[in-house]
Order: structure tokens, then sequence, then C-alpha cells
């Protein structure tokens, strides 16, 4: 079994949506972030396993942009197994979950994709960077991803957002692409632009 402390919350739709917070954040952060832009869906938000200086992360990094590659590709696979004993514990469909991450969680989010650990038909990923090559023979033709990118971000820069906009493009994922004028934080016109693309509203 998974040993993630998470927050589940039934919706009334037949999606998901797979919470994922940034460093530092927790297991209740995203909670009404899922109610803004797609109220009704089932929510499941995890916490972190691997504290930074006390903080909860989803995978180890070696410093800023540096990430420890073989302990994400781990991170992915259990996170990935966790999804499918909640949709066995809960009752809900794990080919309706639609990822959705920012900055730490949209990197293991992806790396999730990437390494074929979960598939998602729908993943917004708020300040995304490359967390790692894709697997070879990854697939995935049928999988939207909507990246949501701030304009002056120091961390999740223009050039990263656009390699990884090739990185799932060429994998065969339907990338659409978002550009607030804005830095590393989440926005209100992030919040709107998810709901829209995921047609909550």
């Amino acid at each position: 079994m998974s040993a993630f402390v998470d927050r589940y919350v039934p919706g009334s739709r037949p999606e998901t949506l797979l919470l994922l917070h940034g460093t530092g954040g927790n297991e209740s952060d995203l909670l009404g972030l899922g109610d803004l832009v797609l109220p009704g869906a089932g929510l499941l938000s995890p916490r972190g396993q691997v504290l930074e200086n006390g903080m909860p992360r989803f995978f180890r990094r070696f410093a800023e942009g540096v990430f420890d590659v073989e302990d994400l590709k781990r991170r992915a696979a259990e996170l990935g197994e966790f999804v499918r004993e909640k949709g066995e514990e809960h009752g809900f469909d794990v080919k309706r979950v639609i990822a959705l991450g920012y900055s730490n969680g949209a990197n293991i989010a992806a790396g999730m994709l990437l390494t074929g650990a979960a598939s998602f038909p729908k993943a917004v990923l708020v300040r995304a960077m490359p967390p790692l090559e894709p697997e070879k023979g990854i697939d995935l033709t049928g999988t939207e991803v909507l990246l949501a990118a701030g304009m002056y971000d120091p961390i999740a820069t223009q050039a990263e957002t656009e390699r990884l906009s090739k990185l799932l493009g060429g994998a065969g994922a339907k990338v659409t692409r978002h550009t607030e004028r804005a830095g590393h934080q989440l926005t209100q016109e992030d919040i709107e632009a998810a709901a829209s693309w995921l047609g909550g509203k």
C-alpha cells in the first residue's frame, strides 16, 4: 500500500482531479482550486513524501532546477500506484483522472506521463519544467495538456516551458500553451484559463 497522507472528496461528476501541490504545500492546499476549475469533480490530493528543509515535495532535487531523476522515476511510479489504489478504495474511474499540478506538483505529473507511471486524459501543468527525458516508446496520443506559464518566471522559464511542450508533443500529446504576465506564482488568470480549458465554466 502507498503511504501517502491524502485528502479525498467525492464528486458528482465522473472526473476526479489529482491535485499535486508545490514545494512546501500539503494535501489541503489545492482543494479550493479544484472546486474552482472543475466544479463537481472528485478531488484526490496527496502530500509529497520528500522533505526539503521541512517542506514537503514529491521528489528530491540537488539544486533549483536540478532534479534527482532516479528518485523522480521511483516517486512517479509510487504516485501512479497510489492513484490506482485510491480508485479501487473509493470507486472512481482511474481512466477519468485529470492531473492538476503546480510547480513541483506539475513536474511530478509531467514525470508520471513521460515515464508511463500513469496516463491522464488531461493534465493542467502550472509553472512546470521538463522533469526528465521521456522513456522509450512512451505514447501520449489521446492525452491533452495545458501548460500554464509565467512570462517572467525565473524558475520555470519560457525556454523550459517550450522544451517541455516539445517533449510532450513529441510523445503524441496535444499541448495547449497559456502564458500570463506573471512570475512563478499561481494567478487568478491561471485558474480561469484552466477552468475554461477543462470546461468547468
